[in-house]
């Protein structure tokens, strides 16, 4: 509860979450990954949000990508450094988008 405010007027002020902007940047077209769903939206469970969209009848596309590609997208929003030792051109990981 917010303090000094009713439930009601609690639940009024809560107009767009994390859940709902994950999936507004992926309707737009944009690739995202379970680091940048966590890191940049605060979305623990990506997976759940991938399962809505299927169930609303959205195509969702999934493709192998580097660890760099989605540093170097993620670096656009929050500072996040490998450490010199991690070979973050070989570790393969993934990214989801929603097909037109």
């Amino acid at each position: 509860m917010v303090i000094g405010k009713t439930k009601k007027q609690a639940e009024k002020t809560v107009k767009y979450g994390a859940i709902s902007a994950l999936t507004d940047h992926m309707l737009k077209g944009n690739r995202v990954s379970r680091v940048e769903s966590l890191v940049i939206f605060g979305v623990q469970n990506f997976t759940a949000v991938l399962s809505n969209l299927k169930k609303e009848r959205y195509i969702i596309r999934k493709e192998a990508v580097t660890m760099a590609k989605i540093l170097r997208r993620l670096n656009e929003y929050a500072t996040c450094e490998v450490p010199k030792n991690l070979p973050a051109k070989n570790i393969i990981m993934h990214e989801w988008w929603v097909s037109k």
